[in-house]
């Protein structure tokens, strides 16, 4: 299944990126909303082959999902896999220019199922799948929303 989804900021692409890769910032966050996050031993803090193991609750159960950093083009493109029992995947994000002043966040999602269980989840989201990718734009657009927020008060420090 594939999603796609893309918000416009009035924050410079470069910017934009800075905080996409603010690793310990999402890291925080994550421990904030309940998720263990575990660093593999010899994983680099950063750029390609950073890698992490996510265990939290979703729809009732405990998951276990292993990412990892597979491609990374400074201020433009961040490609990360993703692997669980269950599903894997890859999600890519690109970072493009509209004006110094504006950049545009493009989120390619596509995950595929390893088990039966898996494949009927998926199916599921296929039929509701004009709702699953409102959703998915809608948090897109509260990501954007932080990224101007952390963008404005950055200046205003300044």
């Amino acid at each position: 299944m594939k999603l796609t989804a893309k918000t416009d900021l009035e924050v410079p692409a470069a910017a934009v990126f800075v905080v996409l890769t603010d690793h310990a910032s999402w890291e925080r966050e994550a421990i904030r909303n309940g998720v263990e996050i575990e660093r593999p031993p010899g994983s680099p803090l950063t750029g390609v082959g950073a890698e992490w193991r996510v265990r939290g609750h979703f729809r009732g159960k405990a998951r276990k999902v292993q990412v990892r950093i597979t491609e990374m083009t400074p201020d433009q493109r961040l490609m990360l896999g993703i692997d669980s029992p269950s599903i894997e995947g890859t999600s890519r994000v690109e970072v493009m220019v509209l004006s110094p002043r504006r950049s545009r966040i493009r989120v390619d999602l596509e995950i595929k199922p390893k088990t039966l269980a898996a494949r009927l989840f998926i199916n599921t989201l296929r039929l509701a799948k004009g709702r699953v990718t409102a959703r998915f734009e809608g948090r897109l657009g509260q990501l954007g929303s932080r990224i101007k927020d952390r963008y404005d008060r950055s200046l205003a420090s300044a």
